[in-house]
């Protein structure tokens, strides 16, 4: 079975801040807890389940270990958190579907700093159309009781209107379903293709108990499945594949699909809206792609090297809309409507949140014409973050897919 060391060296990672000895310690032990879980597998575990430890294992991984992750002094900005505007735009379509739906809950899964529930429930008061309800489904603790002393420093009004949950609803829900930036942080498992042969990477030990990367025969049906999908692109690419003998490594999020699958088996009615960025599957499996989408962050530096600092490091990986819209039909739900970040913004009521902007204020103007470049700009997050809306029941019409629809390229 081929084994390789990780694909960053220690030179990228000498540019990055100093971690403390606090940080080094924590990392140590989730180090420890993956290095237990692969010799108790047998010597191997799939990446999948190496990125779910590194981020998720209990009080250790890094969306459980209490970590500063939003924001400036974390490790990456989100657009919630960029401005209002985003989360004002979010709150429009929200409207439009409750009032064609008669909906009045909604659901957010993910919230983050809780600053997109506030504003956004800050916008539906202002337009008289706030929800009976707004469900925040969080799984670590220490986010959440940032999310409830937001809400409560910021909105007290309305904290009655909150409620956290453990696990998802059960059937039958009916409302509506926001998430922004949770699919990418779902661990994925990698794929390397090899002329004929198809691997999956797995995440072994060397002698000094250092990661690297193990590859054998796929065994899941599923990802044999993607891994024909992948060269049934290629071949209908052909000619834009620079180096055609050349590994290809890429990225397949079972845990996404399965998400969209569980959201539809528990709605009767209702609307789901996702914020996030990746590419339709041609995209996203593109032959000069042949390194995959993977992306660690650390303190506002990118790289590739998810065995950097476990449980100290953000890992993501882009989303493949194709795979979230088929898995969305499979399971019941319709495909409503697929555009990049800027065309929903422009077409969702930010040219309207924004009219009245004075340019003798030129503070407030300056910093708020900057917000909307980062926001819609196509080198900053307009083009790179799609959104996606599925729904159950009642067809959904909304104004911000009106401009440019995208739904026949997925």
């Amino acid at each position: 079975m081929p084994t390789e060391p990780p694909r960053s060296s220690k030179k990228a990672s000498d540019t990055f801040p100093q971690p403390s000895a606090e940080a080094i310690a924590h990392s140590n032990k989730v180090k420890e807890r993956i290095i237990a879980a692969i010799e108790s597998a047998g010597g191997k575990i799939s990446f999948e389940a190496y990125m779910n430890l590194a981020l998720y294992a209990p009080g250790l991984g890094y969306y459980s270990a209490g970590l500063k992750k939003f924001g400036r002094l974390g490790d990456f900005i989100t657009a919630p958190e960029i401005s209002p505007l985003f989360s004002q735009c979010l709150a429009i379509q929200c409207r439009h579907i409750m009032q064609q739906s008669g909906l009045s809950t909604l659901l957010e899964v993910g919230a983050g700093s809780g600053i997109m529930a506030i504003d956004i429930m800050q916008e539906l008061e202002r337009q008289d159309s706030l929800p009976e309800q707004y469900l925040i489904l969080e799984l670590s603790a220490d986010l959440r009781d940032r999310q409830q002393k937001a809400i409560e420093d910021k909105i007290p009004h309305l904290a009655s209107r909150f409620h956290w949950l453990d696990q998802l609803p059960a059937r039958p829900f009916n409302g509506i379903v926001i998430a922004n930036e949770l699919l990418d942080a779902l661990p994925v498992h990698l794929l390397r293709l090899s002329g004929t042969q198809s691997f999956e990477r797995f995440v072994a030990l060397d002698k000094e108990q250092e990661f690297i990367w193990q590859d054998q025969s796929i065994e899941e049906p599923r990802l044999n499945t993607i891994a024909d999908e992948v060269r049934d692109i290629h071949l209908s690419m052909q000619t834009l594949n620079d180096k055609p003998g050349q590994d290809y490594i890429t990225e397949v999020n079972l845990l996404a699909m399965d998400w969209i699958s569980s959201i539809a088996d528990i709605m009767e009615q209702g609307a789901v809206l996702l914020v996030d960025y990746g590419y339709t599957a041609r995209e996203y499996y593109h032959p000069q792609r042949f390194m995959g989408t993977l992306m660690c962050h650390y303190q506002h530096h990118r790289h590739d090297d998810p065995f950097y600092l476990p449980g100290m490091q953000d890992i993501t990986a882009h989303i493949n809309f194709s795979h979230i819209a088929r898995s969305a039909e499979a399971t019941g739900l319709t495909l409503c409507g697929f555009t990049t970040q800027a065309h929903f913004l422009m077409a969702g009521g930010l040219v309207e949140l924004t009219r009245d902007l004075d340019p003798e204020d030129v503070v407030h103007f300056t910093e708020t014409a900057r917000q909307i470049k980062m926001l819609t700009l196509p080198e900053e997050m307009g083009e790179l973050f799609k959104v996606i809306l599925l729904a159950k029941g009642k067809p959904l019409s909304l104004p911000a897919f009106q401009f440019q629809d995208f739904s026949q390229r997925l």
